[in-house]
């Protein structure tokens, strides 16, 4: 039996609530409709409108993405009688859609009117799609200030992770650039690096490859479906001072794994102290950080958050406002993320950081 919630009889079924319900409806079909309502229910959660907005407008849900006429009779009924909503399981629970985020983000049009950088966007360097250029100039296109491109580390293989050679050659690349766009309007490529940490806090590089960059973030690649506590693999990451972001902190993937568990407060507090950021991972499948342990950090202490696309295909570079709408929710002010200030700022800020 799955668990289940009775919806709110005032509150008309979110695109989060007819997602569940259309994979739970998938479930008892066979063939063509399985997959029509599956389809649909993935695709909810990216539909840019409430389904129930459109409804009540008297508009076609067919509008809506993956939602042909079979489908949306199935939705309206579910929208004029709600069913009790199955409760989503540990590793679909937490996930904002995006009628979610653009309702947030426009509650506050700053978050998106005001310039903001993207802290993490890869390459064909390690296993990105485009020549850091090339989604360089797409960032730039959207507007972003400036971005880091974080290209995986040599131990992560499968993502044909960067040796110290090619690390060094990258940033050769980068600077070559940026003295080109130093020119042409000032836009800023950091050289930086997402950095494999293994399970027991060691990361795969040494401090003297590190140093030449402008940004690291640490990230765990493996051993993440583990049950046990892993507070302390935690606070080994936090306490290496190479390290100036800890990237996608649980490592949850929707629908795929939960991620890992720890002691939560102790960790922040731990990240605190020594001035780390953490990151909101915005790729809708990661938001790593979930809007609760972003509020758990806040109340932690945590001076500084980075938000990152996680981009490794330009239409991924529109990921951000997941991550924007995530601190909204959180409570985090702008001044305490990094993609708020000034590059030579935040440049002084993993400086700094370093040499403590």
């Amino acid at each position: 039996m799955r668990a289940s919630a009775v919806p709110d009889p005032v509150a008309p079924l979110s695109n989060g609530d007819l997602s569940e319900l259309l994979q739970q409806a998938g479930d008892d079909e066979t063939d063509h409709r399985r997959r029509a309502l599956i389809r649909a229910g993935r695709a909810a959660r990216f539909w840019p409108e409430e389904a129930a907005e459109v409804a009540a407008a008297g508009r076609s849900l067919t509008e809506l993405r993956s939602v042909g006429p079979w489908v949306a009779a199935r939705i309206h009924s579910f929208l004029e009688a709600p069913p009790q909503v199955p409760e989503p399981d540990e590793t679909r629970r937490g996930f904002l859609t995006m009628a979610e985020v653009r309702r947030v983000l426009e509650a506050d049009p700053d978050w998106e009117r005001l310039p903001h950088a993207d802290l993490q966007v890869h390459s064909t360097d390690s296993d990105g799609a485009l020549p850091v250029a090339e989604i360089a100039g797409f960032a730039r296109d959207l507007g972003r200030p400036y971005l880091a491109i974080t290209d995986h580390s040599k131990s992560l293989t499968i993502a044909n992770g960067m040796d110290e050679d090619r690390l060094a050659d990258q940033g050769r690349r980068i600077d070559e650039l940026n003295d080109a766009f130093a020119s042409d309007g000032g836009f800023r490529i950091l050289r930086s690096i997402e950095m494999d940490v293994f399970p027991d806090g060691v990361a795969d590089m040494e401090p003297e490859t590190l140093a030449p960059l402008d940004l690291v973030l640490g990230a765990f690649h493996s051993k993440l479906r583990v049950r046990e506590d892993q507070t302390e693999r935690y606070l080994a990451v936090i306490r290496n001072p190479s390290i100036h972001v800890l990237a996608h902190p649980k490592a949850r993937m929707y629908g795929r794994r939960a991620g890992l568990e720890a002691e939560w407060p102790r960790v922040f507090e731990e990240a605190a102290r020594a001035g780390v950021a953490i990151e909101l991972d915005a790729t809708p499948a990661r938001q790593d950080l979930s809007v609760e342990l972003a509020r758990i950090a806040v109340a932690a202490g945590v001076r500084w958050f980075s938000i990152g696309s996680d981009a490794h295909v330009p239409l991924e570079l529109s990921f951000l406002p997941f991550g924007l709408a995530t601190a909204a929710l959180a409570g985090i002010d702008r001044d305490r993320i990094l993609n708020y200030r000034p590059v030579d700022e935040v440049i002084a800020w993993a400086q700094e950081l370093r040499a403590r």
